[in-house]
């Protein structure tokens, strides 16, 4: 399903959106991929060789950029048929500990930038005829987790905004998929690892680590299977489904974990 479509990937120059990058290469995509870091794109663009592959400098945070990029890259690779909205950050520590900016920061990213990439896709879509939006939110954006109290509004903001967005435009043939992958390896929890807290550590690892490309491929199967809901890994989906499903029992064995392994913020 994905031969000869035009894909545009947010964030394709790291982590799950530059695993995706490269297996939808191969199964003969033609790609777009936006990321602010214009060296990393370009070393993306090469190593996917001889697929057709541009990229467009863009900071999915400000709106002006975003529909700027867009038309530009709609012009060089025509009309999107599949949007992926990857790109995001991520915050941890204790809530005492993360100034108000850092929240600003999160949500300007992680939600208003999947905001302002769906806005502007949407016009696109509609001239076609329909369309395909992919949403990486996060299992934070289903059950909250200790440390994640940026991270975690966002992404369950994010959550909020893609089940408004498939009822809204599925009548306009315009398909919409929610990505709540847990943790796994990749720049993001590279960066947070030296100063990470044991409490969000004991919490958040009750779940196995994942690697990108299994995240990817998950993605990737969902998206062919028509899921609306995908949630890469058989454990995470227990864990999530366990604490939407029991939500005092997921508490309980939240305040367990905490429990064992609190320390607090210094005071």
């Amino acid at each position: 399903m994905f031969k000869g479509k035009n894909i545009w990937i947010t964030g394709g120059s790291s982590g799950l959106g530059r695993e995706l990058a490269g297996m939808l290469a191969q199964r003969g995509a033609n790609l777009s991929l936006l990321a602010r870091d214009r060296a990393k794109l370009e070393q993306v663009k090469a190593e996917l060789g001889g697929s057709r592959v541009e990229t467009s400098v863009c900071d999915v945070a400000d709106p002006a950029a975003v529909d700027a990029a867009f038309t530009d890259l709609a012009t060089r690779m025509g009309a999107p048929d599949v949007l992926i909205n990857s790109a995001g950050v991520i915050r941890e520590g204790y809530f005492e500990d993360q100034m108000l900016e850092e929240f600003h920061r999160l949500m300007n990213i992680n939600y208003f930038g999947t905001l302002h990439c769906v806005q502007a896709v949407l016009p696109f879509f509609r001239a076609k005829g329909g369309g395909r939006i992919v949403n990486i939110a996060s299992s934070g954006g289903l059950v909250g987790a200790f440390g994640y109290a940026a991270y975690c509004s966002s992404k369950f903001a994010v959550v909020g905004l893609t089940e408004v967005l498939r009822a809204e435009l599925k009548p306009q043939n315009i398909l919409v998929h929610l990505v709540c992958p847990g943790e796994f390896n990749g720049p993001m929890v590279e960066g947070i690892t030296p100063g990470r807290t044991p409490e969000n550590l004991a919490v958040v690892h009750t779940i196995p680590v994942l690697e990108a490309d299994e995240v990817a491929r998950a993605v990737i199967a969902g998206v062919e299977k028509g899921r609306y809901l995908i949630i890469p890994g058989l454990m995470t989906r227990l864990t999530v489904g366990l604490g939407r499903t029991f939500p005092f029992l997921g508490r309980v064995i939240v305040d367990a974990k905490v429990g064992k392994s609190y320390r607090g913020p210094k005071r």
